[in-house]
């Protein structure tokens, strides 16, 4: 009896070890199956994002794929194209999140020309569409450039953008741009600080340069000015001027003296 029992046991447990080892075979192949097709997808999606990179402002970039995240290597001539491979492969199938490490070659500019070229580049964009109303101040350090201040819309914001993003000698791009709140209310209020500034006698010489206004901003009622004026006393005029026009609440002077340190007039 105890002789059939052990037999028993030991067939029970020689069954036992055949059926764990073909489940461990069954889930070693599983797992090579999931593992080829994980691989198979990687691929897949590495060549659909390549494909959308085949031009030839992307010759130096190289993209891989790996666990939904694609990186992006190489080197373009602008920054804009940098920005623009990101673009191209977002929606791939497969791309989950994107990783850009491209640099940005081209020539190499010192920051203070950059500076400058950018800042006349910017004083005509946008010249006819409301450009008086748009203040965007230009930092630059070791090729990356912070773009802040304030635009009236968002299509003055993006034009900027647009503008510096593929300027030869930009490496990279910081937006800190304030776009002031849309308001019927601050609409009117602009137009008439405008024609109070300008209609005025010592100010109308402002008017004729469309790259060198005095610039106003207005949030909620509260009136910004940016420039560059002749003397002090066309900037205290300025600060005048807007303060008599109604539904203004406050104005700060931000316009600079030319040849002066900037101060601040409240």
């Amino acid at each position: 009896m105890t002789r059939t029992i052990r037999k028993t046991r030991a067939a029970l447990m020689l069954a036992a070890l055949i059926l764990g080892v073909f489940s461990l075979s069954r889930i070693s192949q599983a797992e090579a199956m999931n593992s080829g097709a994980t691989a198979s997808v990687a691929d897949k999606a590495s060549g659909d994002a390549a494909a959308k990179l085949d031009k030839k402002e992307y010759r130096n970039v190289k993209v891989s794929v790996e666990q939904g995240v694609a990186t992006l290597t190489g080197t373009v001539d602008y920054y804009e194209y940098k920005v623009d491979a990101e673009r191209r492969i977002h929606g791939v199938k497969g791309v989950s999140s994107i990783r850009n490490l491209i640099e940005v070659g081209g020539p190499n500019v010192s920051d203070q020309e950059l500076q400058s070229k950018l800042v006349e580049k910017l004083e005509y964009d946008r010249v006819g569409f409301g450009n008086a109303f748009n203040a965007i101040a230009v930092r630059v350090s070791n090729g990356v450039v912070t773009l802040g201040g304030h635009a009236r819309t968002y299509m003055d914001k993006n034009s900027a953008l647009a503008l510096v993003s593929i300027y030869p000698g930009v490496k990279d791009v910081v937006d800190e741009i304030e776009v002031d709140p849309p308001s019927i209310m601050d609409d009117q209020t602009r137009m008439a600080v405008a024609r109070s500034i300008y209609g005025f006698t010592t100010l109308n010489k402002y008017a004729v340069d469309p790259a060198k206004p005095i610039r106003i901003s207005v949030q909620n009622g509260q009136v910004e000015l940016y420039g560059m004026v002749d003397s002090q006393a066309d900037k205290e005029t300025a600060y005048m001027r807007a303060n008599l026009v109604p539904g203004v609440f406050s104005v700060k002077n931000y316009l600079q003296v030319a040849g002066q340190p900037n101060e601040v007039q409240k």
